[in-house]
């Protein structure tokens, strides 16, 4: 099928789907709190004159927080690297958008994406005169992908990784996807496995190349940090407790981790991260029916009964903090969800990484931490309790279990520095 076939079909559909789903997408803005940050920037109305806003520009279109925040550290040392640059982020999610706005440096032109129609977004592009765009990770949007070509603005897709299952569904709809592969012009894949699988959905293999992942780089951007102001909410449980931190868990798995936990030997300190902090009334609610006394981070309360209580730190945005707090990171998504959740910053902060049998987003990540007994995964959350003792009560086994997994992370050495030259020197020659 030509490409022109394709944008045909997808400008036909288009209009059909936005009518059906724009009303839901209202909804979940309202609960995640995306009235009233610039919705109208989707459509591509701004409240800044065109002539104040930045051009020539290098416009980085992220979907949600994940993505978010592997655009933060990319766009961190582009900027070390290239200090004169004009950045524009453009994030999907009222969640993404908010972190982007909270995190970005002030120089960094966020707004909201706008939406995949032509004339949007070549009204966006006036303004802002993007000279490079990059995708994080496989956002191909068509219509943004097309007036990107017609105006001979190179794309580049970074962090890119294709699953064996996302290989497989891809090839079903090839005569779709490859047309729109081809208005790209730089893939930057994590590893070889990812390269050849884009090979066989026909794309050309000099516009392959592998950098590594962005977001397991152990060197690119800035590691967890510890922060006063947590350790302080910390000490209201009782100083010294060790910490365990649920990290971007799902529904359910607050209850589940946390009845786990009373089986353990040791007076610790579980903290929640959950993955959307608009859950946050069902968090606490799932949680008092086991007997904790959760306490929620963003009403800056304070435990009545220390021991008996539980942290929910519903901020978005922190998780990277909290775990420079933690002595065992249990992974959210992993356990009564599909797929997991990131375990990179964990093993940054030197923190042992405990997880539930649904890690499938992070291979092969998982299966070479398996193998060099650098990550524990549990078939049933029974096992948690007994396993947050192992780690905390023997020293030499949490030392081994971190270096190793260090060890794991060091092939991604250097990908976001690999990536930046790679995109940057594609675009001073196009």
């Amino acid at each position: 099928m030509s490409r022109n076939q394709v944008l045909t079909i997808y400008n036909c559909l288009l209009p059909v789907f936005f009518i059906v789903a724009f009303p839901a997408w209202l909804v979940k803005m309202w609960k995640r709190g995306g009235y009233g940050t610039g919705l109208l920037e989707r459509f591509g109305k701004f409240k800044a004159r065109i002539d104040c806003e930045p051009r020539k520009t290098v416009y980085i279109h992220a979907v949600s927080v994940g993505e978010v925040l592997i655009a933060l550290k990319l766009i961190e040392s582009w900027l070390v690297k290239h200090p004169d640059e004009k950045v524009v982020l453009a994030a999907t999610t009222s969640t993404g958008h908010a972190v982007a706005k909270e995190k970005a440096p002030d120089r960094v032109r966020v707004i909201y994406s706008p939406l995949d129609f032509g004339l949007i977004i070549r009204s966006v592009f006036r303004r802002f005169s993007p000279r490079q765009i990059i995708l994080i990770e496989a956002e191909a949007w068509p219509n943004l992908l097309n007036v990107a070509r017609k105006q001979s603005i190179p794309v580049a897709i970074v962090n890119a990784r294709l699953s064996k299952r996302s290989e497989a569904r891809f090839h079903k709809v090839a005569g779709l996807v490859r047309p729109l592969f081809e208005m790209v012009s730089i893939f930057a894949v994590q590893n070889q496995d990812d390269a050849e699988r884009f090979k066989k959905l026909g794309i050309d293999a000099q516009k392959i190349h592998v950098t590594g992942s962005i977001k397991f780089d152990p060197s690119g951007g800035k590691p967890p940090r510890r922060r006063a102001e947590f350790q302080l909410a910390l000490d209201e449980f009782g100083e010294g407790r060790p910490v365990v931190l649920a990290a971007s868990t799902h529904a359910g798995e607050e209850k589940l981790i946390g009845e786990a936990l009373k089986n353990s030997e040791v007076d610790t300190l579980l903290v929640v991260v959950p993955r959307h902090a608009e859950r946050r009334s069902a968090v606490v609610s799932d949680l008092k029916s086991i007997g904790y006394e959760a306490v929620l981070r963003s009403n800056g309360g304070k435990p009545n009964k220390p021991e008996k209580a539980c942290l929910v730190a519903d901020t978005t945005g922190e998780l990277r903090d909290w775990t420079a707090h933690a002595d065992v990171v249990v992974i959210g998504k992993s356990w009564l969800g599909e797929g997991g959740q990131n375990p990179a910053e964990a093993i940054v902060a030197g923190v042992p990484v405990v997880c539930g049998p649904n890690m499938g987003n992070f291979e092969p990540l998982m299966t070479t931490l398996r193998e060099k007994g650098s990550v524990r995964m549990l078939e049933s959350a029974e096992d948690l309790g007994e396993t947050v003792n192992l780690l905390l009560h023997d020293s030499n086994v949490r030392k081994s279990t971190v270096d190793a997994a260090r060890q794991v992370l060091a092939i991604h050495e250097n990908a976001v520095e690999k990536t930046i030259d790679l995109v940057y020197l594609n675009a001073s020659v196009s």
